[in-house]
Order: C-alpha cells, then sequence, then structure tokens
C-alpha cells in the first residue's frame, strides 16, 4: 500500500479532537463490552482491519467471547446477544450504512425504549466515534500489526 499521511502528526488538533470523543465515550454509561460491540460492528461493516484487529482483541480483554466475536457479523441468526445489545447493534448498522435510509423509527424506538434517552444518546456518540476512526484509519493505510 502507498504511504499515506499521519493524522496525528500532520494536524495534531483534529487527531485531538477526535480523540477527545473516544475520552468521553470511555466515560459512558456503556458496559465495555458495549462499547466493544459498536467498535467491532462498525468497523466490519466499514471493512476496517486496523480498528477491527484492535477491537477484537480489546474485547478478548473484556472478557467477550471468540464465539460472539465470530458471530458479530450474523448476530440476528444467534440468540448468543441480549435484546439491548441487539437494539445497540441494529442502530450501529443503520447508523454506519446511514445511506440506506438512515434509522428506522422502529430500530431508534426499540433502543429508546430499552436504553432510554440518555444511553441512547451515548450509544448514538460512540458510534459516530468509532465511524470517524474507521474513516482515519481506512483513509489513511493505517497498518495492521504482525503477530509478535
Amino acid at each position: 500500500m502507498q504511504k499515506r499521511i499521519n493524522i496525528l502528526k500532520d494536524v495534531p488538533a483534529a487527531y485531538a479532537a477526535q480523540s477527545a470523543m473516544e475520552k468521553y465515550v470511555g466515560t459512558t454509561s456503556l458496559t465495555p463490552i458495549e462499547k466493544e460491540l459498536i467498535k467491532i460492528r462498525a468497523s466490519q461493516i466499514n471493512g476496517c482491519a486496523f480498528c477491527l484487529n484492535m477491537h477484537t482483541a480489546d474485547a478478548r480483554k473484556n472478557g467477550e467471547t471468540e464465539q460472539r466475536i465470530y458471530v458479530l457479523s450474523a448476530w440476528r441468526e444467534t440468540e448468543l446477544f441480549t435484546e439491548t445489545e441487539r437494539a445497540i447493534l441494529a442502530l450501529t448498522e443503520e447508523m454506519t450504512l446511514i445511506s440506506n435510509g438512515g434509522v428506522s423509527d422502529n430500530t431508534y424506538s426499540e433502543a429508546e425504549r430499552l436504553l432510554g434517552e440518555h444511553k441512547l444518546a451515548e450509544v448514538m456518540m460512540a458510534i459516530v466515534t468509532i465511524n470517524g476512526w474507521n474513516r482515519i484509519a481506512i483513509s489513511t493505510h493505517l497498518p495492521v500489526s504482525k503477530p509478535q
């Protein structure tokens, strides 16, 4: 792959702003697993190898199982995810694929019912944040580290 710019080096203020969003997500009421499910699912949809590599490892460190990581892209076909996780995943997909018609009323209503307004807003900001990171990583060709 062609070498590309380094956002952190070339525009540190912009990188700091994106990092501030990530720090905010870290302060939310989302569980570590909920955060990683959002990050992994959005990264799967966006095809971000760098973020997939990072967040599947982080999910494992936070106690996520291999089985759930393996089937995450087909979460609707399993009973491995809770009702709340399913609402978060549906919202993640529709916000990540926003050009496919936006977030449906059904998805929004179900997420609001299960999460409440405050946590719904936190989930939405977590989705916005990982989508930003995905776009940075993909556009700048951030490399996936090879195992040591």
